[in-house]
């Protein structure tokens, strides 16, 4: 008894194919994201898909270490990983290759990325990415920035219902290291902050006493920003927590500013998943239940000061209506070759007939182009 063999269309447990039209959907998508980023004047940068470990994982990288596919280098007989995200190659192109360039730096990039699992609700594992970073200042205005300029490339694709949530991961860790909270009560409280379970917040804020106190309202003010900010302000906050809430405020006005339009949303104690952000934290969600869109936030890239945003084509395509299939012409054998050019000039695709067996419906047109230029629908009962 011998053991079948194996279906060559069998792929490893979340990786796919992606197939017409789907394909050229994606990359058009992408394209028309880095044009708003290039209006924007972020400049181009592509990274290796993978490179040493050693200098993939630092920084910010350390972050996905457990994301990231690992393997030796046959050449160097070093360790590679796979990137798992763009945004610590980026960070490393920025303080190295243009460590001279002038700050601030804006660059963009798109790319795939491979991490090691999926989640439940993204079981995907390989992953398509574009996003910005801006490099050097340290003000609400950038931040502001890549958070409009993202919401903008979403609006370019059609996606003009967006709405932006704004976090602050360093704010529940300055209210409990000003209360002194550490341990197992720290980890309490840590726990029933990321579950949003009010009850045990209140419970272990009240153990805990000094700013722990304050934890029951920043958390029951999660919701449209203005809202919050009024909670924000009212509080007697500690001197770091002030400066963060503060700053929140700045780039909440400021991205009003730019994005009049842009629904605002705030979670002061929000912190799941942003291990490594020093400053805000953006997600863009979009209507209904497209899910994340993109996300990003402060962060240090190196020594220096940045922010980004990374968008998800894939979630971004699923949230856009499809656009309409590129029309598909039957080029018979002999037609002209300057009207066949000039079809392709309108946006039309010329399928050139190269054999007798050739036919409109093999090489799944959509129309014929005849004698004289013109096209007829392949559904027309005139003889080809």
């Amino acid at each position: 008894m011998t053991d079948d063999p194996p279906n060559p269309a069998l792929l490893p447990a979340g990786l796919s194919d992606v197939l017409p039209p789907e394909a050229e959907r994606e990359a058009m998508l992408v394209e028309v994201l880095a044009e708003t980023f290039a209006r924007h004047g972020y400049e181009r940068v592509k990274p290796p898909l993978l490179e040493f470990e050693d200098s993939l994982l630092a920084g910010s990288g350390a972050a996905v270490a457990e994301q990231t596919f690992r393997l030796m280098d046959p050449v160097s007989h070093r360790m590679m990983g796979l990137r798992a995200d763009t945004t610590p190659q980026v960070a490393r192109i920025a303080a190295t290759r243009m460590a001279r360039v002038p700050r601030p730096l804006r660059l963009s990039y798109a790319g795939q990325v491979l991490r090691v699992q999926g989640t439940q609700l993204a079981p995907a594992r390989q992953l398509p990415q574009a996003g910005i970073e801006l490099i050097g200042p340290e003000s609400a205005e950038a931040d502001a920035e890549v958070a409009a300029v993202a919401a903008e490339a979403l609006a370019a694709v059609g996606i003009t219902d967006a709405s932006l949530d704004i976090t602050l991961p360093r704010l529940a860790p300055a209210l409990l290291d000003e209360a002194g909270v550490q341990g197992e009560a720290r980890r309490k409280l840590a726990r029933a902050l990321d579950r949003k379970d009010a009850a045990a917040v209140t419970e272990h804020a009240a153990q805990s006493g000094g700013a722990a106190l304050l934890l029951p309202a920043l958390l029951a003010a999660a919701g449209p920003a203005d809202a919050a900010l009024a909670v924000l302000a009212a509080e007697e906050l500690p001197p770091a927590a002030r400066q963060i809430a503060d700053h929140a405020a700045a780039v909440v006005a400021a991205v009003r500013a730019l994005a009049p339009s842009l629904r605002i949303t705030l979670d002061p104690l929000e912190f799941r998943g942003l291990h490594y952000h020093t400053g805000v934290a953006f997600t863009i969600f979009g209507a209904g239940r497209t899910g994340e869109l993109a996300r990003g936030g402060r962060y240090l890239s190196g020594e220096e000061p940045a922010t980004g945003m990374t968008l998800y084509p894939d979630a971004v395509l699923r949230a856009v209506s499809p656009a309409a299939p590129r029309l598909r012409v039957f080029v018979p054998r002999g037609a002209d070759a300057g009207q066949a050019a000039a079809l392709r000039a309108r946006g039309y695709a010329t399928v050139a007939q190269l054999a007798a067996a050739d036919t409109a419906q093999s090489l799944r047109c959509t129309h014929v182009m005849d004698g004289t230029g013109a096209l007829r629908p392949v559904q027309d009962p005139v003889q080809e």
